[in-house]
């Protein structure tokens, strides 16, 4: 009886006008930030490492790399706190969680486009418009 009451309340606070974000996504995340009486937005950029969950708890922790020192934060999906997210570019991965980032350097640390061919090919369609 109960779960039904919860599970009603919770469908009601899910939020849905964010993006399908997945892992090895790397996002934009634009939160806003209470400094006293003034509310400012602030955005986070980086690679989803992880996505915990499900529901009203869901969650994903974004990574990026601030004076070469790895920053991860967490966020809550249906946070009031979370004003809007971008997805930059969806990056390949073959894995659930990628924590193996954590210990890659410059380039390595890059992950594989999604969209792989996409990008040659819009290139050579605008070099023959030019033509």
């Amino acid at each position: 009886m109960s779960d039904a009451i919860i599970k009603a309340v919770e469908e009601k606070q899910i939020r849905t006008d964010l993006p399908n974000v997945s892992v090895g996504d790397t996002v934009d995340v634009h939160v806003k930030i209470i400094e006293g009486a003034k509310e400012r937005i602030q955005v986070f950029s980086g690679v989803v490492i992880k996505i915990q969950s499900g529901g009203m708890n869901r969650t994903f922790t974004v990574r990026r790399i601030v004076a070469n020192e790895g920053v991860e934060r967490t966020f809550p999906f249906n946070s009031p706190r979370i004003d809007k997210i971008d997805i930059v570019r969806s990056g390949h991965t073959r894995r659930a969680k990628l924590y193996y980032l954590r210990d890659r350097v410059g380039k390595k640390r890059r992950l594989r486009d999604r969209r792989r061919g996409l990008g040659r090919a819009t290139v050579e369609a605008a070099t023959k418009a030019a033509e």
